[in-house]
């Protein structure tokens, strides 16, 4: 794949979408931001900045960026789409790729969550449609700051499911690995044990360290991660690796004393002070939250498997709740996610 004359579309210009586009920009490939009217008028007026926990800190231009609200502007020049929109609008941008994007270009979902490269697949038959994998957090800059700021603020990998040659090495750029995976449904199973904290930390409005940090709140984290794992078991589901770790040994690990799990699990806790969760974030910003792509997502495996998923199922009712509520965050100490249950 021939990396001067690919267009990539960035079908979404969020959080991720921003850090990714920002990235590859940067490195000097062909991007088009495809975002809301909003972001595009602050992209356009004072550019992007694009930084990291590794200490890059490096900014575009507004003349260096193509931004546009236009979805037709944004996909029907595009040999790459990364889709980078919440697991919501999934429906919706897949219309959107259908009605604008070439079919001959590969369309690659850099979402959360199991399922969204198989809802992008339904809509787009007969398209190259591949799984993908963001392992890492971005804290976005707070309103009115300029210019606009995405920090990563945690480290790994993006993982894009392997067949189509080149795509890799296109997308792996300064502040952005890259590789590819021939198993992406077990990295994706893998990725939402862990993501299962997102919504942790939504409900207590702690940093994601702080909250990891602390024994009691990993304990619920190792609690649904057991459901999870038993959901996955009887429906023969093998995740992959997480920070190292064989998923079977993720309840121990965040079992462990606060001064253990500090040692042993660095790579956990290699995260910046200021990063929580885009869980939280929605909830601040009385958006709707991917807990169902999340949690639901176990929930609902576990009832095709008849595995009881008590903890879960509690959890996501915490963040509907606050969802109904549009307050932001509740706050929540660990007691009140599990009331009845012992912490530690």
């Amino acid at each position: 794949m021939a990396r001067e004359a690919k267009t990539i579309a960035i079908a979404g210009a969020g959080s991720i979408g921003c850090y990714v586009g920002g990235c590859l920009a940067l490195a000097g490939r062909k991007v088009v931001l495809l975002a809301r009217p909003r972001v595009e008028a602050t992209l356009r007026k004072d550019g992007l900045r694009v930084s990291d926990l590794d200490g890059r800190d490096r900014r575009l231009a507004p003349e260096a960026l193509s931004v546009t609200a236009d979805p037709a502007a944004a996909l029907a020049g595009a040999d790459i789409v990364l889709v980078t929109v919440k697991s919501g609008a999934t429906e919706e941008m897949t219309a959107l790729i259908a009605a604008h994007a070439r079919p001959e270009a590969v369309v690659v979902s850099l979402q959360n969550g199991v399922g969204n490269a198989d809802r992008l697949r339904a809509g787009l038959a007969g398209r190259r449609v591949l799984a993908g994998m963001v392992p890492f957090n971005i804290v976005q800059s707070p309103d009115g700051e300029a210019p606009f700021r995405m920090h990563r603020a945690s480290e790994g990998k993006v993982m894009v499911e392997d067949g189509v040659a080149g795509l890799a090495g296109l997308l792996d750029v300064e502040g952005l690995a890259v590789e590819t995976h021939a198993d992406m449904k077990a990295v994706l199973w893998g990725k939402l044990l862990m993501n299962l904290n997102n919504a942790l930390v939504a409900l207590s409005g702690l940093p994601l360290a702080t909250e990891l940090a602390d024994r009691r709140w990993r304990l619920i984290l190792a609690g649904q991660i057991g459901e999870a794992l038993a959901a996955m078991k009887a429906c023969g589901i093998q995740p992959a690796r997480i920070a190292g770790l064989r998923p079977a040994l993720l309840p121990k690990v965040l079992g462990l004393p606060d001064w253990m799990f500090r040692r042993l699990a660095r790579r956990m806790l290699a995260i910046d002070p200021e990063a929580r969760s885009s869980m939280w974030d929605d909830l601040q910003r009385g958006r709707p939250t991917e807990i169902g792509e999340l949690q639901g997502a176990v929930l609902a495996l576990a009832e095709k498997a008849g595995v009881p998923a008590p903890l879960t199922a509690g959890v996501l009712a915490l963040v509907r709740e606050a969802e109904r509520q549009k307050r932001g965050s509740p706050g929540l100490a660990p007691e009140a996610v599990t009331p009845g249950r012992r912490s530690g």
